[in-house]
């Protein structure tokens, strides 16, 4: 029964995060925004909307381990897992990609965050911190947008399965079909993992880390894995970035109102590192004009099994 939960809330919040995207895209595109600053903000935020509404449900539940887990895990599987299947199926022409900028501000709140969690429990300071470097942050892509803006892009019309014609009341019911399924997706996921918790003697931490990462990171890998065929590397390191950056800032911005949510111990001697040395492993990418390709996808998915099993063996 538990794992039918979680596998019911998983199909409801892969489904709710598509209409989410979906709708927001086409309004995005609509307005004229490039394609790399719509990856980072709309597409990169709104495939994270899964892990914003489980941490926000875990934290009022009384299960702030799943909520961390859940955001450090998703940022160390969006890296190792999320680009390294794609580049394992088809090479990812990360050479052509100019996302150093964006990177730089990624690799930047990653070292933030890890600081403000060793100052831990995260409570509303923390929240504080956070949110007003979410705020900067937005703005700073806001100007961008409106500083590049012009005619839709096509390409990531496409990508994202978009009539370059949706009509407005489209837009409108994917949003809405997204703002409606998220939260019970969440729901369902959270009361399965908690049962699985319990069954098999799991902490927390380890199924935020595992399960309920994985899970929630299904949207970006969907997303990369097609932007990876259709040659939009791009959208498949912007989706990756945006969604980083937005667990760190929005999700456990938001999540820390509702504190104080303590920090593991496990969390701070290991798991924080890991997902910063798979970061800075991306600038690899981001950096040279090496192309991440079947080797490259092939060492990043071993490095994530590597993981998974240390963290069901402890």
């Amino acid at each position: 029964m538990a794992f039918l939960l979680v596998a019911s809330g998983l199909v409801l919040l892969v489904l709710a995060g598509d209409f989410l995207v979906k709708g927001a895209v086409a309004l995005s595109l609509r307005l004229g925004v490039p394609t790399l600053i719509v990856s980072v903000t709309i597409v990169g935020f709104g495939t994270s909307a899964p892990e914003m509404l489980i941490a926000i449900q875990s934290a009022l539940e009384g299960a702030p381990g799943i909520a961390l887990g859940n955001v450090v895990g998703s940022n160390t599987a969006n890296v190792l897992l999320v680009l390294g299947f794609p580049a394992l199926v088809y090479t990812l022409d990360t050479g052509e990609s100019d996302t150093k900028r964006i990177y730089l501000m990624m690799l930047g709140v990653s070292v933030i965050f890890i600081a403000l969690a060793f100052m831990g429990p995260l409570h509303l300071w923390h929240a504080a911190v956070l949110l007003g470097l979410l705020a900067a942050m937005l703005w700073d892509n806001l100007r961008s947008a409106l500083g590049a803006r012009g005619a839709p892009e096509p390409d990531l019309a496409e990508l994202e399965g978009i009539p370059p014609d949706m009509p407005g009341w489209r837009m409108a019911m994917y949003i809405g079909a997204g703002v409606v399924g998220l939260p019970l997706g969440a729901q369902l996921m959270i009361e399965g993992s908690l049962i699985i918790a319990a069954r098999f003697g799991l902490g927390e931490e380890v199924i935020g880390l595992t399960l309920v990462a994985i899970g929630t990171s299904l949207p970006e890998l969907a997303t990369t894995t097609v932007a990876a065929l259709r040659r939009e590397a791009d959208v498949a390191l912007g989706n990756v970035i945006g969604s980083n950056m937005f667990n760190l800032l929005a999700i456990m911005g938001v999540t820390s109102l509702f504190g104080p949510l303590p920090v593991a111990p496990e969390l701070l001697h290991l798991d924080l590192w890991i997902m910063l040395g798979a970061s800075l492993l991306l600038g690899v990418f981001v950096f040279s004009k090496i192309n991440m390709g079947r080797l490259w996808g092939f060492g990043f998915l071993a490095l994530y099994a590597i993981y998974m099993v240390a963290l069901l063996g402890r």
